[in-house]
């Protein structure tokens, strides 16, 4: 299932999430500046998301933080995460996104804050000017303007939290430009399509979700293998796209198969992106 853009569901901890993670915590613990960038639909906002636990974190913060009925626990898992996600709007001010970040890093200080300040009875003593945030993660970086980068920049110098900026590859070579926000980069991670036998194991997945097993010995399974890593190339996004088709046409033609055929027809259905 897909929600505003992000795919829902058990989550697959993948090869290079795991390297995201070691990514994140190196940018994390050493507080440097890191880039990572890789082609649309691999990953990467999905494992940010991950790693920040924000899709647990962000209706807590836009439904009124202090009346969420869940309040304890995601105060306890934002003082282990200590991270803040955001995704520049398009066209966005700088003065959008420093209300944004204000707010959202109001929020999770606080919450953090009073999590490790509680005592027995549960009562808190909260102190708003502490500073618990260790990560800022920052989405779709090609929107950001130069005036929004420098405003990065200073929060990085003033506070000394790690930042992530995600984006499409190039935009390592775009930031060469601003050389005072450059030479902060620390860490740079490549965020690559999956490949052999993790694309197996994601595949293999999928086919049991369809209630189908997958056979490696079966020609006819071996068949549509070999489509689907043709036309997605390991795209995550690009699979999860595909299965939605292939489930809808087995259901529409009561099929307990996945053949080349029906990838084949699945393909048809998708508009971009696939060749």
């Amino acid at each position: 299932m897909e929600h505003n853009g992000r795919l829902l569901g058990t989550f697959i901890a993948t090869k290079e999430h795991r390297r995201f993670v070691e990514f994140a915590n190196a940018v994390r613990k050493h507080r440097y500046i890191g880039l990572c960038y890789g082609p649309a639909g691999v990953g990467k906002t999905l494992s940010a998301r991950r790693y920040a636990h924000w899709d647990l974190i962000e209706p807590f913060i836009e439904q009124g933080a202090r009346e969420h009925p869940e309040r304890a626990e995601i105060c306890a898992t934002l003082a282990r995460s200590r991270a803040v996600f955001h995704t520049p709007t398009v066209l966005g001010t700088l003065r959008d996104l420093r209300e944004t970040l204000d707010t959202r890093m109001f929020h999770v200080n606080t919450c953090i804050d009073g999590h490790l300040h509680q005592d027995e009875t549960g009562f808190q003593v909260i102190d708003l000017g502490a500073r618990h945030i260790e990560m800022l993660i920052f989405d779709e970086a090609e929107r950001l303007s130069v005036t929004a980068i420098e405003f990065i920049r200073d929060i990085y110098d003033r506070t000394g939290v790690g930042v992530i900026l995600i984006g499409m590859p190039g935009m390592e070579k775009r930031l060469e430009r601003y050389p005072q926000f450059y030479s902060r980069v620390g860490f740079a991670h490549h965020y690559r399509p999956l490949t052999g036998d993790e694309l197996s194991f994601v595949l293999t997945r999928h086919w049991r979700a369809l209630g189908v097993d997958l056979d490696g010995a079966d020609f006819t399974d071996a068949q549509a293998v070999a489509s689907i890593a043709r036309i997605t190339g390991g795209n995550f996004r690009l699979l999860h796209r595909l299965f939605t088709q292939i489930e809808r046409i087995m259901k529409i033609n009561e099929l307990t198969v996945i053949t080349d055929d029906v990838v084949e027809a699945a393909r048809s259905t998708l508009v971009v992106g696939l060749a």
